[in-house]
């Protein structure tokens, strides 16, 4: 059976088997090194206040988040987007000398 990917859609090279994580979305296991991370910013205040506190030039602290999403969930909600197949893999060339 041909094989889509070189890599078979990871990144873990010869490291052996990748922990597990958990897609933030609809909880399914997937391999670390297969899920997409996704960033998430989030404050400690409410929005509206927020921004009634930057226009009088306060400063409003926010900590980043970092979910992991299984291939499935990155796709449905556009956090991923597909290559097509001739940017996928490049075809084998002979090399002329």
């Amino acid at each position: 059976m041909p094989k889509k990917r070189k890599s078979q859609g990871r990144r873990k090279g010869g490291k052996g088997k990748g922990t597990m994580v958990q897609c933030a979305y609809c909880g399914k296991s997937v391999p670390r090194d297969k899920a997409k991370k996704v960033y998430r910013r989030s404050s400690f205040v409410d929005p509206r206040l927020a921004h009634e506190l930057r226009q009088k030039g306060t400063y409003i602290p926010s900590s980043q988040q970092v979910q992991f999403a299984c291939i499935n969930c990155a796709v449905h909600r556009g956090l991923y987007s597909p290559r097509q197949a001739n940017q996928r893999r490049k075809p084998f060339q002979k090399r002329r000398r």
